[in-house]
C-alpha cells in the first residue's frame, strides 16, 4: 500500500525524540508534523484530518493518557501509538488501551519495530477507510435505485389516475387540484411527509369506480333520478374492489379513499354510513377537496360557485358532513387553495 499521502502527528516534549521520529518517518516516506506542546497538538488533531498519532506518555500540562481520553471523545477510528519509557508501569498500558490507544512503543524507539507497527496500523486504517467508502457508495447506489423505482411508480400512478377521466365528465385539472388540495390539508392536519406523499398520489383514484357506471348515467347532462343516483352510489365500492388487493401502498390508500370519500361525519354518507373518526383521515380529507373543487368548477349542468359561496358551504356543513378541524385548516389556507386553483385551470 502507498502511505505517502497519509498524515502522521508526533507529540513529545523532548525535541530529540521528535527529531528521531521525524527521521524514521521521512525514511518511510510518511508525512509527519511534530508538536512539543500537547495542548497545541490536541487542538490541531481535533480540527484537521490526520491518519495516525504518535504520543509520548510523560509530558507537562497534558500527559499521553489525558490526551487520548480527550481525543477519543470526538475521533474514534484514527490509530494511536503511545510511546513509553522502558520501565513504565503496566497499568499505564492497561489504562491507555481502555482509553483508546491501539499500540505501544518503548524508548529508545527501534526502527524495525516502529516500521512494522506503523505499517500494520496504517494498513488496517486504510482498509477501514476503503470499506467505509464502499459502504457509503453502496448506500448512495441503493438510494439512487430506490429513488428511480419510486419515480417510475409515481409515473405509473399518474397514468393509472387518468383512467377514469376518459369516462368521467370531470377533467384532469379536477383530479390534479384534488390531489394538491388534499396534500395541503394533510400537511395542515399534521400528517407525516410520507403520508402527505401517499395521499397526493392516491387522491386521484377517488372516483376510479366510475369506470364501472353505465355511460347513460355517468354522462347524463341533467339531474339523476333516485334510481340512477342509487346506481351512481356504487362507484366507491367498485373503486375499492379494483384497488384493494394491490401490494402498492399508494393503491391501497387509493382503495381506502375510493371507499370513504363520500362518507359524512354525521353518518349520512355512503356506502357504509360511517361516522366521525371511523372514516379514515384520507377519506375525510379528500371529501373536502373533492366537494370544494366540484362546487367551484363549471359543469355542463351547473355554473361554478364563487370561492366565498363554496367556503360558506363548507362552514355550513362543518361537523355534519365534513371534519370540523379539516374545514378550519382549509379555510385558513384559502390563499394557497387559490394558488392551486389558478395553477390548474380547466381547459
Amino acid at each position: 500500500m502507498n502511505f505517502k499521502s497519509m498524515k502522521i502527528v508526533s507529540i513529545d516534549d523532548n525535541e530529540n525524540n521528535l527529531f528521531l521520529i521525524e527521521s524514521i518517518c521521512t525514511e518511510m516516506e510518511l508525512q509527519v508534523r511534530s508538536f512539543s506542546e500537547p495542548l497545541e497538538a490536541l487542538m490541531y488533531v481535533l480540527q484537521n484530518q490526520v491518519d495516525m498519532i504518535l504520543i509520548d506518555y510523560m509530558m507537562p500540562n497534558l500527559n499521553g493518557l489525558e490526551f487520548i481520553e480527550e481525543y477519543r471523545k470526538k475521533i474514534k477510528n484514527v490509530p494511536i501509538i503511545m510511546i513509553t519509557a522502558a520501565g513504565d508501569d503496566e497499568n499505564i498500558h492497561k489504562r491507555a488501551f481502555e482509553l483508546g490507544a491501539n499500540d505501544f512503543l518503548s524508548k529508545p524507539v527501534n526502527f524495525v519495530i516502529f516500521k512494522a507497527r506503523t505499517i500494520n496500523l496504517l494498513t488496517n486504517y486504510q482498509n477501514q477507510i476503503l470499506l467505509e467508502d464502499k459502504a457509503k457508495l453502496l448506500e448512495k447506489e441503493v438510494e439512487k435505485a430506490t429513488e428511480n423505482l419510486l419515480k417510475r411508480e409515481h409515473e405509473t400512478l399518474t397514468i393509472l389516475g387518468k383512467t377514469a377521466e376518459y369516462k368521467d365528465p370531470e377533467t384532469a385539472s379536477h383530479v390534479a387540484r384534488v390531489a394538491y388540495y388534499s396534500k395541503l390539508l394533510a400537511k395542515g392536519y399534521g400528517l407525516s411527509e410520507k403520508e402527505q406523499d401517499i395521499l397526493f398520489y392516491s387522491a386521484p383514484f377517488h372516483d376510479l369506480g366510475k369506470i364501472g357506471i353505465e355511460d347513460k348515467i355517468l354522462l347524463k347532462p341533467s339531474k339523476l333520478t333516485n334510481e340512477e343516483f342509487e346506481t351512481m352510489k356504487k362507484h366507491p365500492k367498485i373503486g375499492y374492489e379494483i384497488l384493494k388487493n394491490s401490494q402498492s401502498e399508494y393503491l391501497q390508500a387509493g382503495a381506502i379513499i375510493a371507499l370513504t370519500h363520500h362518507e359524512k361525519i354525521n353518518g349520512s354518507g355512503y356506502p357504509n354510513g360511517l361516522k366521525g373518526d371511523d372514516i379514515h383521515i384520507f377519506g375525510r380529507i379528500v371529501a373536502i377537496a373533492d366537494v370544494f373543487d366540484a362546487l367551484t368548477s363549471f359543469r355542463p349542468y351547473k355554473q361554478a360557485w364563487s370561492f366565498e359561496d363554496a367556503v360558506n358551504y363548507l362552514q355550513e356543513k362543518s361537523g355534519k358532513e365534513f371534519d370540523t378541524k379539516l374545514v378550519e385548516i382549509f379555510i385558513n389556507n384559502i390563499d394557497e387553495v387559490t394558488v392551486i386553483y389558478n395553477s390548474f385551470k380547466d381547459e
